[in-house]
């Protein structure tokens, strides 16, 4: 779920902050370039966690920034096919329901992906709000209440990841 991946920038740091600290100036230039960004093949970046080597400190003719090759560290959120996660309830409508990990809040399962058989079940004087119900149950039993389980928000939801969207 979380991996340690190496990179290698060049930085171009900007006037304004060469008053900080020089490893402090770059790790918050990292953060404002990496994080809450989508890496292709790489995943979420979710923080710098540390920086390995700061090379250069070059200010090229005309440009009043220095520029340095970093090497550094980050933790980043690839979830791998089949893993299974455990997430809170967002928001649910008559289109599928949308799921938070906490640090990261886009995930969405559409109706055709819900368990079978689910029905969805508004919420009188909203606006397509609701809760959706999973009958587990079997329908062959002869009890008078049906098993289920009402994915209202009350109880974490297991999702198992089933592809990987990240370009």
């Amino acid at each position: 779920m979380f991996y340690l991946s190496l990179i290698e920038h060049t930085l171009r740091l900007p006037p304004h902050i060469l008053h900080l600290p020089v490893d402090e100036a770059i790790k918050s230039e990292l953060e404002t370039l990496f994080l809450d960004k989508v890496i292709a093949k790489l995943g979420l970046c979710i923080s710098v966690y540390d920086i390995r080597s700061i090379k250069g400190g070059f200010i090229f003719p005309g440009d009043g920034a220095s520029t340095y090759t970093v090497e550094f560290r980050l933790i980043v959120f690839r979830p791998f096919i089949g893993e299974i996660i455990v997430a809170k309830l967002k928001e649910s409508d008559a289109s599928g329901l949308r799921l938070s990990l906490g640090f990261f809040d886009d995930i969405y399962i559409p109706v055709h992906l819900l368990p079978t058989p689910s029905r969805f079940e508004a919420i009188p004087n909203t606006r397509n709000q609701g809760r959706w119900i999973w009958d587990f149950g079997d329908a062959e039993e002869a009890q008078s209440e049906e098993p289920r389980f009402v994915i209202d928000g009350s109880d974490p939801v297991c999702l198992v990841i089933l592809l990987q969207k990240f370009p």
